[in-house]
């Protein structure tokens, strides 16, 4: 059976901290499915299409990783898609408990689904989405904290 991991983020936008999770995550799976969770009730910062772009662009070179989009539950994209990892990284002890809670109900609707966690490196410990965005709003430079390649225009 292909292990196939699904990597769930709204991606508004790409960090390094996400690329470096997904990266660190190619040789433990056969394919990972980066998703854009779209919520219509929450428009993001910036579009989805601009966000999947982004992520086909980082990750053209990488045959094992595929971009796509969803609405509902990551469960239910799991099970419609034959994946059986959910693949999260970690941050903190609160990100911990936070995604443990989520791990474990996922576990309880789709008993097949195991969920994986990486622990981000060190340098991206305190780097997430809205600090990036905050940035931009700001008319601060992010480059630092994005992947190479990633325009704001």
């Amino acid at each position: 059976m292909e292990r196939i991991a699904v990597f769930p983020g709204s991606f508004d936008p790409i960090t390094r901290g996400h690329e470096s999770v997904i990266r660190r995550a190619v040789p433990l799976f056969d394919k990972i499915i980066v998703a854009i969770g779209v919520n219509a009730e929450k428009p993001g910062f910036f579009p989805v299409e601009k966000r999947k772009a982004w992520l086909e662009k980082v990750f053209a070179n990488e045959s094992k990783v595929v971009v796509d989009t969803y609405s509902g539950l990551t469960v239910d994209y799991c099970r419609q898609n034959d994946v059986g990892y959910i693949l999260r990284g970690l941050r903190t002890s609160a990100d911990f408990e936070f995604e443990r809670s989520i791990g474990q109900i996922n576990k309880n609707m789709l008993p097949g689904i195991e969920t994986v966690f990486l622990l981000t490196t060190p340098e991206y410990t305190a780097l997430n989405s809205s600090i990036v965005r905050d940035i931009i709003r700001h008319k601060g430079d992010p480059t630092p904290f994005v992947p190479d390649g990633i325009d704001f225009d």
